[in-house]
């Protein structure tokens, strides 16, 4: 693990963004002491997810970010990658791969000398569209140019800890992660977040076919906490799932959510339009109660209305500020 030396100096890239903000604000409170320094483009965050930060931050394209001139030989104790383009829909594979790729490639090359233990977001998605529960062991077999990206990099962090021994680098495979902090994520936000906008802005909430998808969740302070946990306790390359492992339908969930609205009797809009979703994508949790000791401490009931009173407070928070 990290030097227990204190002060801790650690990096999130990606820190302005949905999973990135949560991690920052969470070691800040857990590690008072800790020097943090954030990068972020603001591609898919904002400062405002930030709100009472007190690190450093460097505005800053990752795929562009010379890290040696940036940093010099300062020293650091762990590197959280969580910087990326997530939208699935954006079409253009070489800004996408090249992108994701090359800033991660950037960052192993700085870490390298230092052997810098490293966290980074991996995906669920590079197991494709299976309808087993994934397991780690599993081969990649990614249906677009955002899951290549995470596939590619699995591969270059594998081969970097095989030719550096000792170096721990860690790709954690999330899965339907949800909660606070994802209003300006965009078209890549999660399906928990795009119910909850169409429902408090009046419309009829829209689920693919019938709703009968069975699929992972994992809330996003729980994902926070994997990722606490794998710099602590790991000391060797691995990839690790996170997930609940206590997989809902899709209907289910939107349930909840009316339910937790106050609209359990809201008209739903069935879109038929996608024959081909698929009917299950779980992933297997065990390997990470294993070497981490993670289990998900958040329920999907418990999870939702945490983020549904978020949801409400920024919007009555904007509201006031408008007045």
């Amino acid at each position: 693990m990290p030097s227990t030396k204190s002060p801790l100096s650690l990096i999130v890239t990606g820190g302005a963004g949905f999973i990135g903000s949560n991690l920052t604000l969470t070691l800040q409170e857990k590690l008072p002491e800790a020097r943090l320094t954030v990068i972020d483009d603001f591609r898919s965050g904002n400062f405002k997810n930030l709100t009472g930060y007190r690190g450093d931050f460097v505005a800053q394209n990752l795929a562009t970010l010379n890290w040696g001139e940036k940093f010099g030989d300062e020293k650091f104790d762990a590197i959280f990658h969580l910087a990326s383009i997530t939208d699935t829909t954006l079409h253009d594979q070489f800004v996408q791969v090249h992108d994701n790729v090359e800033s991660f490639r950037r960052l192993l090359n700085f870490a390298r000398l230092n052997k810098t233990r490293i966290i980074y977001a991996s995906s669920a998605s590079t197991y494709g569209a299976v309808t087993q529960a994934s397991v780690e062991s599993n081969g990649a077999a990614p249906a677009n140019a955002y899951s290549f990206s995470k596939a590619i990099m699995d591969n270059i962090a594998r081969r970097a800890a095989a030719e550096s021994p000792g170096w721990v680098i860690v790709g954690l495979r999330y899965f339907n992660v949800y909660g606070p902090h994802e209003a300006h994520k965009g078209v890549p936000a999660s399906m928990v977040y795009h119910l909850a906008q169409q429902m408090k802005t009046g419309h009829r909430p829209r689920i693919f076919k019938h709703g009968e998808q069975k699929r992972d969740f994992v809330y996003v302070k729980d994902a926070v906490e994997g990722m606490v946990l794998a710099m602590e306790r790991l000391d060797d390359f691995e990839p690790i799932n996170l997930a609940a492992g206590n997989p809902c339908t899709v209907r289910d969930v939107l349930g909840m959510l009316l339910a937790i609205d106050g609209h359990k009797d809201a008209e739903i809009r069935y879109d038929l339009s996608k024959p081909t979703m698929i009917p299950k994508r779980l992933i297997d949790p065990s390997k990470a109660d294993r070497l981490l000791g993670f289990k998900a401490r958040t329920s999907m009931e418990d999870g939702l209305a945490r983020t549904v009173r978020w949801y409400r407070s920024t919007l009555q928070h904007s509201k006031s500020r408008m007045s």
